[in-house]
């Protein structure tokens, strides 16, 4: 079943889980009968989250809403979406009580009920899909991005046998439903050909129904970098979209799903476009910090896949700069293809970056990667953990430098960022986890 990072995943022992497990699934499938709301899920294997956030932020312009809090995208953090709750942990009581609101819940009905429920689908190994959507089958589906190398992928045979468990989203949909597709990747586009439900693209290739084009940094008179702003065409029509504090493409891509959910539920263009300027990326989802001595930090510390690492080092490559430092620590979950995977960042940056900082065992193939194809040694170093490379930052950055910061979760590249951050005292706030902790 789904191995989750959220703390509804980490913190339950076996008997225990499995007990939470099938009581909050009842629960949720009785609320979901009851109520009848709405159900937008969303999967791929990166950017669900963002996509979350792009669509609630759209549709609560008209709509009242719930979403998936955090990454709570599993067997149990599913249903308590559902059921508005947010775990107990260990706490036998708190459970009790929540499923004591739950029961009220459906005894007598709430005029506050969301209309709308936005949740995210996690797949970590097969089935995994098969469940989720035993507890709520969804009327809009969005499928993010997979790639021929994703994450969650080292409990599947490949890349195409994760792809066709996460699909299974997209074949439940109902006739009179929709499926929102990325059109620039050719694994999810395909899955147009396996439902009946209407379909919908978007993405910045030509042929996408929603297109995004012309996308660039926003800058004010001092350069400072303000967000990102791009226009979006469709049906003949088209809207500029002006976003700040988010950067870096995979943003765009979270608002052009936004745009396909909200004009499938009756929303015009002007509306959506209005609507998603209150859009903020969340923490560790390229973000800009100030660091120390005048430098720039680009925080994408939330997660890491082979995509999103690429799409991390095109941003970091946009931004102009005397020098680039990228930080990169092991991509996880990805079994077989972890050397070639991680070599095809080394590969990457050294084309990129002035320095590159490795951290962890994978991220050895990125070292080794960039010295075997002449990237000066001297620009090179690697350390075992985060807060040893944040330690050496600290002592060699300078004015001017702008320094990518990037690795799975595990990894805590959050420490690498406290360690040059210019307000440290501003870190639980800005960071994805309190990197003291």
């Amino acid at each position: 079943m789904v191995k989750s990072n959220s703390p509804v995943g980490e913190l339950l022992p076996g008997i225990m889980r499995k007990i939470l497990q099938k009581i909050t699934k009842f629960l949720a499938r009785i609320i979901i009968g009851r109520y009848q709301p709405k159900i937008i899920a969303i999967s791929g294997s990166v950017g669900k989250t963002s996509t979350k956030e792009a669509i609630r932020t759209v549709l609560e312009y008209e709509f009242k809403v719930r979403s998936t809090i955090l990454n709570q995208n599993n067997e149990i953090g599913v249903p308590l979406t559902i059921l508005g709750e947010q775990g107990a942990g260990k706490n036998i009581v708190g459970w009790a009580t929540i499923f004591l609101r739950a029961i009220f819940l459906i005894l007598i009905k709430s005029k506050n009920y969301p209309q709308i429920l936005i949740l995210e689908y996690g797949v970590d190994r097969p089935g995994d899909m098969d469940y989720l959507l035993s507890i709520a089958k969804p009327t809009v589906g969005v499928m993010t991005s997979i790639g021929e190398i994703p994450v969650h992928v080292e409990f599947f045979s490949g890349f195409k046998a994760l792809a066709k468990e996460k699909s299974k989203m997209i074949y439940a949909l109902p006739e009179n439903g929709l499926a929102v597709l990325n059109f620039d990747d050719a694994v999810v586009s395909a899955m147009r050909d396996i439902t009946d439900a209407k379909c919908v693209t978007y993405g910045f290739g030509q042929g996408a129904d929603i297109l995004g084009d012309e996308i660039s940094i926003l800058q004010d008179a001092e350069k400072s970098l303000l967000g990102i702003t791009f226009k979006v065409h469709t049906g003949g029509s088209f809207v500029p979209v002006r976003i700040l504090g988010a950067f870096g493409k995979p943003q765009a891509y979270a608002i052009l799903a936004a745009f396909g959910v909200g004009m499938f539920l009756g929303m015009n263009l002007v509306e959506i476009s209005q609507a998603v300027q209150r859009y903020q990326s969340l923490p560790g989802r390229t973000k800009i910090i100030p660091g120390i001595k005048g430098s720039l930090i680009i925080d994408d510390t939330y997660n890491a896949s082979p995509l999103s690492m690429h799409a991390a080092l095109d941003f970091l490559q946009d931004i102009g700069a005397p020098r680039k430092i990228a930080v990169l620590g092991d991509m996880l979950e990805i079994g077989k293809y972890s050397e070639e995977a991680h070599r095809s960042v080394g590969d990457k940056a050294k084309n990129i970056s002035d320095l590159i900082i490795t951290i962890g065992e994978r991220a050895k193939f990125i070292h080794q990667e960039a010295l075997e194809n002449n990237f000066p040694q001297d620009n090179l170093k690697h350390f075992e953990t985060s807060k040893e490379a944040g330690e050496f930052l600290d002592k060699i950055i300078e004015a001017g430098d702008v320094v990518l910061v990037k690795g799975s979760r595990a990894m805590r590249m959050e420490k690498v960022v406290y360690e040059i951050m210019k307000h440290p005292e501003e870190s639980k706030k800005l960071l994805v986890k309190d990197p003291l902790s």
